[in-house]
């Protein structure tokens, strides 16, 4: 059976970056499709897994011989297994820049490590996120918004090669058992499930180490170190704050994201759409989805950073803003099928706050009317990737 091949916005970007990098390397969390994606943009490369233990037992015996096996050069999965590899290609590619290597890698602290310490300048890394809403845009329109919200954006399942209510209770036992395991050396798993799922219920807030360490009675060091584990096997996102003196951004408390919807639903125990169309969370998991969409769509240009929230001493939030070029683009998140004109409340204010001009004021929600004649543009859910591509890049 031939297999479906899904395309991604960070094509582009990936087949102009090989044209200046001797290596190129996508990290993200697994089953995102980084192998899958690299393999149609260079069908000519062949490909060697590092989770085979007979060519990894290959590939750290005689590392220069396993290396030399493709004159053109090799796409290797999970180089993060085998990082003393990264030295070895260092070599190839200072003496041959004509060599060419592609990587995957779906644990942040090993591979990005072995990047900077091996090949500072010399790599092209880019971070792949299940997809984006407009990649699968004939299934998700074909979908209800709870529906679609549950799935999530995993690419087994956008392709229907799986369904959610199998999906995700494998992949989280897969990375208990792999990732979890080789990271944290924890012998209870079961407090680490009970510590990603009261993450799941605080989406959308800010996040606070002291509180889930009292709820968990283990210290608040523990916790942050286990949040590290999330972020650097690609689970959740945190998203800083606002603020106009760079160094303030640095220290303070960010909100906590999760990088696809479907695996947050698992982990609040949402068990079909039903259900979450009358959960106290829908509202989180919507919001969630738009800031997943906004951040996704900067990686998919090869840039990280520029998206952040807006909160002040006197609780005036604004959800998204979106950084580019020196300019703003606000965007206030609200689940609700009915637009009410006070979802423009801050977004009007917002110029009162901050000084950097603020270009775009946008309204994303779940209802069918939408504007873009006013100050404060009206948009649904759907047409969000349409109107990031036309901003600026």
């Amino acid at each position: 059976m031939k297999e479906i091949y899904l395309p991604r916005n960070i094509e582009a970007t990936i087949k102009e970056a090989a044209q200046y990098f001797s290596v190129i390397s996508v990290t993200g969390p697994r089953q995102s499709g980084k192998t899958t994606l690299l393999k149609h943009l260079f069908p000519e490369f062949k490909r060697f897994s590092m989770k085979d233990v007979h060519i990894r037992e290959f590939a750290e015996h005689d590392p220069i011989a396993f290396l030399s096996q493709s004159p053109q050069g090799m796409l290797i999965d999970e180089v993060q297994k085998t990082p003393m590899l990264l030295d070895y290609i260092q070599g190839i590619v200072d003496e041959n820049p004509e060599r060419r290597f592609l990587l995957t890698g779906s644990s942040n602290f090993e591979l990005l490590h072995g990047l900077s310490e091996s090949l500072p300048g010399r790599a092209g890394v880019y971070e792949l996120q299940p997809m984006t809403y407009d990649e699968t845009y004939t299934t998700a329109e074909e979908k209800t918004l709870e529906q679609f919200l549950y799935d999530g954006l995993y690419p087994a399942i956008c392709a229907n090669k799986n369904k959610s209510k199998f999906f995700y209770p494998s992949y989280v036992k897969t990375y208990l058992e792999r990732d979890v395991r080789d990271l944290l050396k924890i012998k209870d798993q079961m407090l680490f499930v009970k510590f990603m799922k009261m993450c799941a219920a605080r989406i959308g807030s800010v996040f606070n180490a002291s509180d889930l360490s009292a709820q968990l009675g283990v210290d608040s060091k523990t916790v942050s170190h286990w949040l590290s584990v999330l972020q650097a096997s690609y689970l959740i996102t945190l998203l800083p704050p606002y603020y106009e003196n760079i160094s303030k951004r640095l220290v303070k408390s960010p909100k906590l994201y999760f990088n696809d919807t479907g695996l947050a639903c698992y982990l609040l125990d949402i068990e079909t759409p039903r259900q979450l169309e009358h959960d106290k969370m829908r509202g989180a998991i919507f919001e969630n989805f738009v800031v997943m969409e906004v951040i996704k769509h900067r990686y998919n240009q090869g840039l990280e950073g520029g998206v952040y929230f807006y909160r002040d001493s006197n609780q005036n939030e604004v959800d998204i803003l979106l950084k580019q070029e020196g300019e703003i683009t606000a965007i206030e998140v609200k689940s609700s099928m009915t637009y009410n004109v006070s979802f423009e409340k801050t977004l009007a204010r917002l110029s009162e706050w901050i000084k950097t001009s603020i270009t775009n004021k946008i309204v994303v929600y779940a209802g069918d009317f939408e504007n873009n004649k006013g100050d404060v543009q009206i948009l649904r859910y759907n047409h969000l990737a349409a109107f990031l591509r036309e901003t600026k890049k």
